[in-house]
């Protein structure tokens, strides 16, 4: 009876290597392109969550006038918790309206998941932390105004773990030098 590397041996030996000049892991046109549509729309996605940010600190007056601004006293999560809430939720989202934990929660996850999607780095605790914040703003909306259940925030969480699966960091982000971290290395779900 063989072992297991006279096994091993014998198979390399006849295996056939590839012409010269060739090789197995060249990317196809096709390929290449799909990894520069997820980095562009993980880099959309980032800016998306980092302006709503900006626009709730400054009041940059997109959606959030001065006066209402955070900086300003104003409070980022009341007055879509408050009068956008509907549906079975719509108790516990009136609730917590206005509380300064619930700002700092939800203003700190915006600018966080904005960061790291455009800079390509930690995608899959984005991918959670932002699916979690996207589902629960989901929830707030109940029934969405223009289907029976789906809307972007939805899309946007499914878009984020799909984002996460492919590494889209990697590709027009700092992806790769992020996954050499010690840190990262040693926990793999930072990347």
């Amino acid at each position: 009876m063989e072992t297991m590397t006279a096994t091993v041996e014998r198979i390399t030996a006849n295996t056939i290597a590839p012409a010269a000049g060739t090789t197995r892991d060249v990317e196809t046109t096709g390929q290449k392109a799909t990894r520069y549509v997820f980095a562009g729309l993980r880099i959309a996605l980032g800016w998306t969550f980092l302006w709503a940010f900006l626009d709730k600190t400054f009041g940059l007056g997109h959606e959030t006038a001065a006066k209402n601004a955070w900086i300003n006293g104003g409070s980022p999560t009341k007055g879509f918790l408050t009068f956008g809430a509907a549906g079975p939720f719509k108790g516990l989202y009136n609730d917590i309206a206005g509380a300064a934990w619930a700002d700092w929660l939800f203003m700190i996850g915006l600018a966080a998941l904005g960061v790291t999607l455009l800079l390509g780095i930690g995608t899959r605790v984005a991918a959670v932390a932002g699916g979690i914040l996207l589902v629960m703003m989901w929830t707030v909306v109940l029934p969405p105004e223009n289907n029976p259940f789906m809307d972007d925030h939805l899309i946007y969480a499914g878009l984020l773990a799909a984002l996460a699966l492919v590494g889209a960091g990697n590709t027009l982000g700092l992806g790769r030098a992020w996954a050499k971290l010690p840190i990262v290395q040693r926990l793999s779900w930072l990347k």
